[in-house]
């Protein structure tokens, strides 16, 4: 395993083959424009006391991000590095996100155990959905053709919320969980975390912080299997990214990005690399664009009234 650490200035899929996977008005804020050409950002700056944790950048060069503090959704151009919210939150926190073809923005609402659907061309609020209930913290989400997949850190489930023809939103009542069986167990502390698609498009994959493991998932069943990573653990994982074969594993509190190659069908995987950046300030998601990978410093343990916050980009 070799380790590269890379200095910057300061400044998802095939359908599924075994099942189908996928997944008061809020403020009418314009969302940032299309990214002229031109050279990537290296930092983005968000607003002061913004508390950042989900990160999703659409095809045009727009990168979106959500509160923990009130669950605004900040939208920023990755090469003017300029930005606005977008989006007024609830009040309770946006955590993981995921951005549709459609421009549809998927949010997970953590402890507040709903998902939200906001079109980022107006800042619409299109749907809003209870998930968990009791003990909850709906962490993150992955959108593919005919679902969203939301993860809960709390309990050993995974939430999905149908799409219909031409990716229509679900009622209410569509919503299912799938319990987590097989070699997933619910332990002290946050549980299922990031979530992606393998490679091949069959199956999920989940982290567990927990236990520093990463479970393949049957999306037919719930059945989890553990990985093979060769017995490395993925110490505080948090975000997952997907690129071909490439799983990028964001190790929060090591300030890292695990570099992981898979075997198409997710059942296995060699830890090749380790990414690291002098800007990175507890990096908790993690999104593409482009050759670059952006990632969010959440800065826990920082006192956030008046902090600075900012997303980084490194190479991938």
């Amino acid at each position: 395993m070799k380790t590269r650490t890379i200095v910057v200035s300061s400044a998802s899929l095939a359908a599924l083959a075994l099942v189908a996977l996928g997944v008061a008005p809020a403020a009418t804020a314009a969302p940032a424009p299309a990214a002229p050409r031109g050279a990537l950002q290296d930092a983005i700056p968000l607003p002061d006391g913004f508390q950042p944790e989900g990160i999703a950048i659409d095809a045009r060069g727009t990168a979106y991000f959500g509160s923990l503090a009130d669950g605004d959704i900040y939208a920023a151009d990755v090469r003017s590095g300029a930005g606005d919210v977008i989006a007024e939150g609830p009040g309770t926190p946006s955590v993981g996100l995921d951005v549709d073809q459609r421009g549809r923005l998927f949010v997970a609402g953590g402890p507040a155990g709903d998902a939200r659907v906001i079109d980022t061309r107006t800042g619409e609020l299109l749907a809003s959905y209870r998930l968990g209930s009791g003990a909850t913290f709906v962490n993150d989400v992955i959108v593919t053709r005919d679902a969203a997949w939301f993860t809960d850190s709390q309990q050993a489930q995974l939430y999905r919320l149908p799409l219909g023809p031409a990716g229509a939103l679900p009622p209410q009542d569509a919503v299912e969980a799938l319990p987590l069986t097989g070699d997933f167990v619910l332990q002290p502390g946050f549980n299922a975390n990031g979530i992606e698609v393998t490679p091949d498009g069959k199956a999920l994959l989940v982290i567990q912080s927990a236990t520093s493991t990463l479970f393949r998932v049957d999306p037919a069943t719930g059945v989890a299997t553990a990985v093979d990573l060769g017995g490395v653990p993925l110490t505080n994982g948090d975000g997952l990214l997907v690129e071909g074969r490439t799983l990028y594993v964001v190790q929060n509190r090591l300030n890292l990005v695990g570099v992981v190659e898979l075997a198409a069908d997710g059942r296995s995987g060699t830890y090749v690399d380790q990414l690291t950046s002098q800007t990175f300030d507890v990096p908790t998601t993690v999104a593409s664009y482009a050759n670059s990978l952006y990632l969010p410093n959440a800065r826990f343990g920082t006192p956030p009234q008046g902090a600075e916050y900012s997303a980084n980009r490194i190479d991938r």
